[in-house]
């Protein structure tokens, strides 16, 4: 028999709690329409101090569980989860914003799409009655999640959702706080988890709200971040890095059209611009760099292939890594070759005026050609770690327990 745990997490809602009970044990009739047998309904009261524990408890069909204090909405939901017994998760708010009422049509997703969670999403369409500021910020949260992971997704922080619950152990550790919904579909989707949405309108709370949206937004755009930087840290600092390269890149086409238009000296603007490109172009290349060794770190901690996807695809293949190491020694070689040939013109008689032009791109260049070197050897090292150990049994001719994939393959490991 299949069951279907609904969590609803409450904090002084006695205005609304009666209310939301009610309408989603309505929809148990179409639940079993939707291929649910049976219904759990948990409220977790998270230290209210109104009647909404007094009001939850009076309904029959309620299991309550109680936190003497308040611990924080993230903490609220993890209660009822831990204590579900459905092999599917639901929650919603205790505030009537959302409809429990779609319930069915989520289930009816996941047999449809055989989808591991399913999404109302309140920004695809349906009628949603969000304030402004609110809609902009979910737009920028959900905005950023499919930038970072690099699957689109519409409403990041929805309320609403269902889920299997035995990918818990693969979504967990999640926040205690407000953040926990959107740490959830930002882990689902590195999990590689089939996440699905279906539109659900939105509607006004009852009661006031509790999110802050400065506070929290900053609080959910930080936990986004650093949740796809534990999975594949070279999508969010290869961004950055390609960005700043892109940067040094503008700075040297606007320098090379100044020449061709016969500028031959650079005012404070010129000079600050050069300035910039190199650091930019030092700085851009190092972080590319660490990102892809982060990648490594990330795959030898969790023993998986190395992700390098920056967007979407591998960043470096295996034919690319071993350029990284010549090409160093090739940029390298240029930039001291060029201080020398500086050097060589200022014991000639060049104005320094012009010299510093060349003692600086020279030092950009050594710089990123150490860098390069450095990263080459990096990787070198990180990769025979990450297989290290299917060597070993390779050497020993048994099979590995858990058969590791080259680093730089992208495919998934292969149980022997």
């Amino acid at each position: 028999m299949t069951t279907l745990s609904v969590v609803i997490p409450a904090l002084n809602e006695e205005a609304g709690i009666r209310n939301i009970v009610d309408r989603v044990l309505a929809v148990q009739p179409a639940l079993r329409d939707a291929g649910i047998e049976d219904l759990e309904l948990i409220v977790v009261d998270d230290g209210s101090t109104d009647r909404t524990a007094e009001i939850a408890a009076a309904q029959p069909s309620v299991r309550l569980l109680r936190h003497p204090v308040n611990r924080g909405y993230g903490a609220a939901l993890k209660t009822g989860f831990n204590a579900a017994q459905g092999e599917w998760i639901g929650f919603l708010d205790a505030d009537g914003t959302y409809p429990p009422e779609y319930f069915p049509q989520l289930c009816r997703t996941t047999a449809e799409q055989q989808a591991d969670i399913v999404i109302g999403s309140r920004m695809a369409g349906a009628e949603s009655q969000m304030p402004a500021v609110r809609r902009l910020g979910n737009r920028i949260f959900a905005g950023l999640v499919s930038l970072i992971s690099a699957q689109s997704i519409t409403d990041s922080a929805s309320g609403m959702r269902i889920f299997r619950k035995s990918l818990l152990e693969r979504l967990y550790p999640l926040p205690d706080g407000l953040n926990l919904t959107p740490v959830m579909s930002t882990r689902a989707l590195h999990e590689q988890l089939k996440m699905v949405e279906t539109p659900i309108p939105y509607s006004e709370r009852v009661g006031r709200s509790k999110l802050s949206v400065v506070r929290d937004g900053m609080l959910f755009a930080q936990s986004i971040v650093w949740t796809a930087l534990s999975y594949n840290p070279v999508r969010i600092l290869g961004l950055i890095g390609m960005g700043a390269l892109t940067a040094t890149a503008v700075a040297a086409l606007a320098l090379i059209a100044l020449r061709l238009r016969g500028v031959s000296s650079l005012g404070p603007a010129g000079a600050f611009v050069v300035f910039a490109g190199v650091a930019l172009a030092v700085a851009g290349l190092s972080v590319v760099t660490l990102g892809i060794s982060f990648n490594y770190f990330v795959a030898l901690f969790h023993r998986t292939p190395v992700r390098q996807g920056l967007f979407g695809r591998p960043l470096i293949r295996r034919r690319l890594e071993p350029a990284f190491g010549p090409a160093g020694v090739i940029v390298l070689a240029l930039g001291v070759a060029l201080s020398v040939a500086a050097l060589l013109f200022g014991l000639g008689g060049m104005a320094m005026e012009r010299l510093w032009f060349y003692y600086l791109t020279s030092a950009g260049l050594v710089l990123i050609g150490v860098q390069l070197i450095v990263a080459w050897v990096q990787m070198q090292v990180l990769e025979a770690l990450s297989i290290r150990e299917q060597l070993v049994h390779e050497d020993l001719g048994q099979k590995a327990g858990k058969e590791t994939a080259p680093a730089w393959s992208g495919e998934p490991a292969r149980a022997a």
